[in-house]
């Protein structure tokens, strides 16, 4: 008995050791970033602008991990196994997100822009909602993982980041198979000399094809021009809070209503029975629920805070800001780099894999999507580069601080279909504009229906990617039924 005591105490002792030396971890990851915010801004005040994405990204990394909020998870777990604990949280961040950012808007604080709605968000959505399914954790779940020290999640972010890069520049056989009218309509743009918009596909279908459409919210396609009625109703209501509680209703009947009344033991059940089962979805995991309302807030927030500072220092993007400071190296023609203004993830990882590859001797700014659009800053330059950091850093002092941070080394067949996925995801994000954050989270939340057309490529290409990894596993296993025979 004596044995078994000790044995109790010294593991108690170990857990005690362990969970000490990961709050002393989680303790100097955020002294180092303060203490690396303070010297920044000595060096210049003007860099409070970098700062904020730095620690708006260390907030969604912590909510992230917190919640283990994964839209990956949300769309694999529909699929696979029926649970809608993912999707309902996603949900709730969508409706409380577009609250907030209605307001910022009629504050006059938005930095948003719509995207123009085409076959090419579907598409693109679909492409990169069958990525997900095989790595394991969407745009911003990859981040979050990796800062919980998870490798694969590490090579699924530099998988999007060089498929990116590759897919805007590549040039070959293939842009002859572009139409006609896309090349005749880009030439017309008369664009700068630098650029050749007719060599790549991803000029033409951009000068050639996505720039005859117009993006714009609900409100300004009906015209409304109370801003009020145009944020609050016709963007926020009709786009996103109407769309949201059909979801929500869906879930509940589809995937969770059978399972609450058997629990419940209800076999007539009325309205209020069906109210309280809704409640009960909403608080089946407190965890994911909290990190719904946590990002929606925050996200709300972060685009107020960005366009006061851009009225503050009189700009329109961060480039104006680094070219005063005497930063003009990575700048774009137009004297600009890629500045959301809001929580955004893929784009600033293409600009990672772009900047490797130029010190590499690949010229990567002779094209439209880093030449004349986002540029190509130094990473410790690139503000919402450090805002995808800082999600991984964020993550990881959670991670640490709650002992779930752990080394974990992915098997080859892992390591493969990350990087696959994770090419997919990349080549996904750019074809329809965006990823799962910024070409749906943080559309439809500002009016912008097109959202909802890339979530539904994202489900469709979940859907198939459930299907086609349940096919491989059952292939995998008969072939090691047939070796053991």
């Amino acid at each position: 008995m004596s044995n078994e005591n000790e044995a109790v105490a010294v593991a108690a002792q170990r857990e005690g050791w362990l969970a000490q030396k990961g709050n002393q971890y989680a303790v100097s990851i955020m002294a180092l970033v303060l203490l690396g915010s303070l010297w920044v801004l000595s060096i210049d005040s003007r860099y409070i602008y970098l700062l904020v994405y730095v620690w708006f990204g260390m907030i969604y990394g912590m909510l992230l991990q917190y919640g283990r909020f994964c839209m990956a998870a949300a769309v694999r777990d529909l699929f696979a196994v029926g649970v809608p604990r993912m999707a309902v949280g996603m949900m709730i961040a969508v409706a409380l997100y577009s609250i907030i950012a209605a307001t910022v808007t009629v504050g006059g604080f938005s930095t948003f822009h719509p995207h123009p709605i085409g076959w090419h968000v579907a598409l693109g959505g679909l492409i990169f909602g069958f990525g997900i399914v095989f790595t394991g954790g969407c745009a911003s779940g990859s981040l979050y993982k990796a800062g919980e020290g998870n490798v694969g999640s590490m090579i699924v972010i530099v998988a999007i980041s060089f498929s990116q890069a590759i897919f805007v520049a590549a040039s070959g056989w293939f842009d002859r198979l572009v139409p006609a009218a896309w090349i005749d309509s880009a030439v017309a743009k008369d664009m700068p000399e630098e650029l050749s918009v007719t060599e790549g596909w991803f000029d033409i279908f951009t000068a050639g094809y996505v720039w005859d459409m117009k993006g714009s919210t609900l409100a300004e396609t009906l015209g409304t021009a109370n801003p009020v009625v145009a944020s609050y109703f016709v963007n926020t209501l009709l786009v996103t809070i109407l769309p949201t509680i059909v979801i929500l209703i869906a879930l509940y009947a589809v995937y969770y209503r059978k399972g609450y009344l058997r629990r419940a033991k209800i076999t007539a059940p009325d309205m209020g029975d069906h109210a309280r089962g809704m409640w009960s979805m909403f608080t089946s995991s407190k965890n994911t629920a909290i990190a719904g309302v946590g990002l929606g807030i925050f996200a709300g927030l972060q685009m107020w805070v960005t366009g006061a500072l851009r009225e503050h220092y009189h700009i329109f993007n961060f480039g104006e800001l680094l070219s005063d400071m005497g930063h003009t190296s990575g700048l774009s023609i137009q004297d600009t780099v890629f500045d959301p203004g809001y929580w955004y993830i893929t784009t600033q990882e293409a600009q990672w894999g772009a900047w490797v590859m130029e010190r590499m001797g690949v010229n990567m700014m002779d094209n439209i999507f880093f030449g004349l659009d986002n540029g190509i800053p130094n990473p410790l330059l690139n503000a919402p580069g450090f805002m995808s950091i800082g999600i991984i850093l964020g993550a990881a002092v959670l991670a640490l601080s709650r002992r779930e941070f752990k080394w974990k080394l992915p098997s080859m067949e892992t390591a493969m279909f990350a990087l696959i996925g994770g090419t997919l995801m990349g080549i996904g994000a750019r074809i329809g504009m965006g990823c799962n954050i910024g070409a749906f989270f943080a559309t439809v939340t500002n009016g912008d229906p097109s959202g909802w057309v890339f979530l539904a490529g994202m489900v469709g290409g979940g859907y198939l990617g459930v299907k086609a990894f349940n096919l491989w596993i059952e292939r995998r296993s008969a072939k090691q039924d047939e070796c053991e025979l």
